[in-house]
């Protein structure tokens, strides 16, 4: 899990965004084309994919096999693209880098059998506007404070 801190402007709060990441994977094929992720519901919540690789399972055909994610735009509007054309010979694995995409999104075979997993992290951003947490970093803080031993410099050894 990674912390973020930020500042909302939202009701003129000051608050701190949390951010935690969990492994989400899928296996598209001719029996199940497409999967869609819809993340929860929540208000406070941004939720994202972040792609990392699409690849050919084992079990693949000589087949040409393309991966396409349908997602919303930057203005609402539901968007359908292409994003990897794999081939056992040639190309059996795509690595995204870090594709994000809001939430909902939908990974469809758009051609091909398959199997293809399709495997990212799902990234979730929420407020966190409780000082408890502050609190117990400080005191944390104040424990280590008092653990630390002082270090005293060497005694100097004079030749005679």
């Amino acid at each position: 899990m990674s912390f973020l801190e930020d500042e909302s402007s939202e009701n003129g709060r000051t608050g701190r965004t949390k951010m935690e990441s969990f492994f989400f994977s899928c296996e598209l094929s001719s029996q199940v084309p497409f999967y869609t992720f819809q993340g929860d519901e929540e208000e406070s919540l941004e939720q994202y994919l972040d792609l990392r690789t699409i690849c050919l399972g084992s079990g693949a055909k000589e087949e040409s096999n393309v991966v396409e994610v349908t997602a919303l735009n930057h203005r609402g509007k539901k968007v359908s693209v292409p994003v990897a054309n794999l081939h056992i010979s040639c190309l059996p694995m795509v690595s995204m880098g870090e594709f994000e995409v809001k939430t909902p999104v939908t990974f469809r075979l758009k051609s091909g059998s398959g199997p293809v997993c399709v495997s990212g992290i799902h990234l979730i951003a929420f407020e966190d506007d409780e000082d408890d947490d502050e609190s117990d970093v400080s005191e944390d803080m104040e424990e280590i404070d008092d653990d630390i031993i002082p270090i005293k410099p060497a005694k100097k050894q004079q030749k005679l």
